[in-house]
């Protein structure tokens, strides 16, 4: 259809098994099965629900009639019951059981919880499949010297492995996050209108035990620990900002990582993936613009403002329950996992066919190292020379201005080492200088680090995690 809106989230961004995940077979089926769930549950603690009804439902978890659906609720003006009445059409022997001591939210919000945790574990995967693609690139580029950036003016340098390893750090940083947040997702249960179990009381003729049981038998056939100790009608929505602020916490990283990305694209020292046929630019034909990056950030941006989305509706809940949630959250939690969804497919693919260019980074590291070695040179010529520490810091500074002067108003080539070679009061030969400037004596640790990190920090994880399953990465566009 082309004549309505359609969410670009899923038509150019998010992954198949995302959006899947979010949508209305896996949201009403999943009703569906909470619904069995609570008739055995109710059941095998002595309510008389039979055996057929229970298989009746069973066989009718996804054959989900969405035009008895909406004809329900243009009359009833309530989801959950437009679906009570639809699945009671389907199994008529179990309609007078379907929902029994339930309210609205046993299905809405435990369903939205059993989501969470799968589109968390779809999260997880991307981002060991990207910790694994930066750990090879960080391997491989471990001793390759480039200079470092502090506020994007040149500083000591450091290696392209080493910097990777940044954006690696920022991504473990999420995992554990994520991790702790997946761990601690418990289901809301089945706790009546406001809590209080006050209707299953009833159905259980006062027996409090019971009432703790079907909780707990819910949990257990939904693949969950344990359900929420206590609630109102709904789970705490400070859950939903908890799980958002994982996700934005990737999207942070992801766009820090995207940031260098377009300025080191910019310096040409990388490349992003280019499809043989992809164009840059409508009107410059040979230009190659880090589009991938810049949608990383973008859609990051929208996950980071999407945060604020659970923190106003977690801070304006009234009392045991209040439905200006709903509209919201139909839309804010779906949206931020489709978004960074998106966000890891676009990081993986980057990292995983990344081009890098040494002479490039070889050239931008001779342009600057004059400046740098100059501290080297000092030391060497007191050292090694017997020179004057004074007198040759204030040759240095001398010689340093004029060589910044032709480089910045004149737009000559950087000739500091040529001004240093040629003053007598250094007394140092053209080949003493070159060993003075061997990038790798910049680097410090670097190259080590890399390799400590790596072998300390990503490999335990990434062998942790090797059973997990390989999401397929997809780029649209």
């Amino acid at each position: 259809m082309h004549d309505v809106y359609e969410n670009p989230l899923c038509t150019r961004y998010a992954g198949e098994e995302m959006k899947k995940l979010f949508s209305d077979d896996f949201k009403f089926s999943t009703w569906r099965k909470l619904w069995i769930a609570l008739a055995q549950s109710e059941q095998e603690l002595g309510l008389p629900i039979r055996d057929e009804q229970i298989a009746e439902m069973k066989a009718h978890i996804y054959d989900i009639d969405y035009e008895s659906a909406a004809r329900h609720e243009k009359e009833v003006r309530h989801d959950v019951m437009a679906h009570v009445l639809t699945y009671g059409e389907a199994c008529p022997t179990a309609r007078p059981i379907i929902h029994l001591g339930a309210t609205s939210c046993y299905v809405g919000d435990n369903t939205d919880i059993i989501k969470m945790k799968e589109a968390l574990g779809i999260i997880r995967s991307l981002l060991i499949k990207t910790i694994g693609a930066l750990a090879e690139f960080a391997e491989k580029y471990k001793a390759l010297a480039t200079l470092a950036y502090t506020h994007f003016q040149a500083a000591q340098p450091t290696t392209v492995g080493k910097r990777a390893c940044l954006w690696i750090q920022d991504l473990l940083m999420d995992l554990a996050q994520l991790e702790f947040v997946r761990g601690n997702l418990k289901l809301l249960g089945c706790k009546g209108t406001t809590g209080t179990c006050a209707s299953f009381l009833e159905l259980f003729d006062g027996d409090e035990k019971k009432c703790l049981q079907l909780d707990q038998k819910i949990a257990e056939k939904m693949g969950f620990e344990s359900c929420v100790a206590v609630s109102g009608q709904t789970y705490s929505r400070k859950t939903d900002f908890q799980v958002l602020q994982v996700l934005s916490g990737i999207a942070q990283s992801a766009t820090k990582f995207s940031n260098d990305i377009r300025l080191l694209s910019h310096e040409k020292e990388v490349d992003e993936p280019f499809a043989e046929k992809q164009i840059g630019s409508s009107a410059m034909a040979y230009k190659r613009n880090p589009m991938r990056s810049e949608r990383i950030a973008s859609l990051s941006r929208y996950v980071l403002c999407d945060l604020d989305n659970a923190a106003i509706t977690a801070s304006a809940q009234w009392f045991e329950r209040t439905l200006d949630d709903s509209a919201n959250k139909r839309i804010s939690v779906p949206e931020a996992f489709l978004a960074v969804d998106g966000i890891l497919g676009l990081y993986y693919n980057i990292v995983s066919g990344m081009r890098v260019y040494p002479a490039v980074i070889a050239k931008h590291l001779r342009e600057e190292m004059p400046f740098m070695a100059t501290e080297n040179i000092l030391m060497y010529c007191v050292k090694e020379k017997g020179g004057d520490r004074q007198s040759l810091h204030e040759a240095i500074r001398v010689h340093s201005v004029e060589a910044a002067r032709q480089v910045k108003e004149l737009g000559k080539p950087n000739d500091l080492l040529d001004r240093i070679a040629g003053d007598p009061i250094f007394r140092l030969t053209r080949e003493e200088l070159d060993k003075l400037l061997d990038p790798a004596s910049f680097t410090g640790l670097a190259k080590q680090q890399t390799e400590r990190f790596l072998s300390q920090e990503v490999r335990p994880v990434l062998e942790k995690y090797r059973d997990e399953p390989d999401r397929h990465v997809d780029i649209r566009v």
